[in-house]
């Protein structure tokens, strides 16, 4: 049950739009790439939750409610998550999908505590059950993104990124949610900053994440899928 929606101001006077929902300990959700709190799998997550947990869902910036200050820097995303740890004014639990587990990961790492994680598909790529990402998967990206051709972002996202298939992704543009994936697609520059480095095919580097101290918990769906925790764009309802 959602109790309210409002605004938290992050560090630098941005505005982050959040939902409340339910009582009990709190946690806050973390959405993926081109994700927000109507557009993605959060929403209903934290109705299922609602009965045991408070739950707060949140538009990261530059998505849905919430707005954007230039330049893009990782370290607003950081300050946006703080203002709803914040908000929620006691230990928080914190429960990432997709990139949005990279997101938290990173969060943590630079010096932020929390009471729990849990991360759910991040999308490292440590092996070679799929193929890595090309080599210039970031520079394309952030041309694309520069000449302000969003809708091939995407795209590019989506087959080289998630690994859809060809055809799935030509259609695209013909689902009522790809206006808003053309919206938010430059938020993508956040989420290859926190995944991108760790979709080679290599092995996670062992120290990189090593000195948290934090009881975390990470899994992936049963039977798991390229691009599975993607928002599709025939989700908004």
């Amino acid at each position: 049950m959602e109790l309210d929606k409002g605004f938290a101001d992050s560090k630098d006077g941005t505005h982050i739009a959040y939902t409340r929902y339910g009582s009990g300990p709190v946690v806050v959700l973390v959405d993926g790439g081109l994700a927000a709190q109507d557009f993605g799998p959060n929403k209903a997550l934290a109705e299922a939750l609602s009965s045991r947990y408070t739950v707060y869902t949140y538009d990261r910036r530059g998505r849905g409610g919430s707005g954007e200050n230039l330049p893009l820097d990782v370290e607003r995303e950081f300050e946006d998550l703080d203002a709803i740890v914040d908000l929620a004014g006691a230990p928080v639990m914190l429960y990432g999908i997709s990139s949005g587990g990279g997101l938290i990961l990173d969060y943590l790492r630079s010096g932020r505590s929390v009471r729990k994680v849990a991360l759910y598909e991040v999308p490292f790529v440590v092996d070679d059950t799929r193929p890595p990402l090309p080599d210039d998967y970031i520079e394309q990206l952030h041309s694309m993104l520069s000449q302000g051709m969003n809708g091939e972002a995407v795209k590019y996202f989506m087959r080289q990124g998630a690994r859809l298939p060809a055809l799935l992704v030509a259609a695209f543009p013909l689902f009522p949610g790809w206006s808003h994936l053309k919206t938010v697609a430059p938020t993508m520059a956040y989420d290859i900053q926190y995944v991108a480095e760790f979709q080679r095919g290599r092995t996670l580097p062992a120290d990189r994440w090593a000195d948290f101290g934090i009881p975390s918990r990470s899994s992936r769906a049963a039977r798991a899928r390229s691009g599975c925790a993607m928002p599709m764009p025939h989700w908004p309802r």
